[in-house]
């Protein structure tokens, strides 16, 4: 049951706008008597983040606006595995534009499938790669559910996410000016690219001979 106002019971609730704007994380009081300020309801979206989140809107329109969206939802395509790879060295801006694409995928309705690889020396500080992942689950909790907690396979971390419900669905990362990342950074339904795949090992090879 989706609680609004005075029914939400956390005593502090991170606050996002109808658009999707972070208003931040504040006392539900406070939260609520700010939305009634402007004739608007506060409608908590995500229950099981911490803290919770709560949109800021006219109540009575958005439950309607969803159940359209349950509708539309029923006739879309069957859902897809998306594949989005990481480093250990992965950089922020990188890291970013990565969560962006897992986060459309995530609107969209597939599910995404992270995976974490290793290379040289970074085999020998694999709690690295599993601190990363567990970054990326927690970046991504007001999007996604985990299907799968990380989990060591061979030389990667892998964890897969399937959507959130629409309504609870909260963005982070949202590309602001296009498809900022190559379409070789990932892969769909776990179709792999063996050319790229060797060409990994030859360099990972050439690195385990260089030590």
């Amino acid at each position: 049951m989706t609680r609004v106002n005075e029914r939400i019971r956390a005593p502090r609730v991170r606050v996002v706008s109808g658009k999707g704007e972070q208003l931040g994380v504040m006392d539900t009081r406070e939260a609520v008597q700010r939305a009634k300020a402007i004739g608007l309801d506060l409608v908590e979206v995500a229950s099981k983040a911490d803290p919770p989140v709560c949109r800021v809107v006219d109540y009575g329109k958005w439950k309607y606006e969803q159940s359209k969206l349950k509708k539309t939802s029923k006739s879309k395509s069957v859902t897809r595995l998306k594949e989005i790879k990481f480093r250990v060295r992965t950089e922020q801006h990188d890291y970013n534009i990565k969560l962006g694409r897992i986060e459309a995928f995530l609107e969209e309705g597939h599910k995404v499938r992270a995976q974490l690889q290793f290379r040289g020396r970074e085999n020998a500080h694999r709690e690295l790669g599993l601190e990363k992942m567990e970054r990326i689950k927690g970046d991504l909790e007001t999007m996604a559910h985990v299907d799968q907690e990380p989990k060591l396979v061979g030389r990667n971390v892998v964890m897969v996410l399937s959507p959130l419900p629409n309504e609870q669905q909260v963005r982070k990362f949202k590309l602001s000016h296009g498809d900022l990342i190559e379409e070789d950074d990932f892969e769909d339904d776990e179709e792999l690219d063996d050319e790229d795949e060797g060409a990994e090992e030859a360099e990972e090879a050439e690195e385990e001979k260089a030590e």
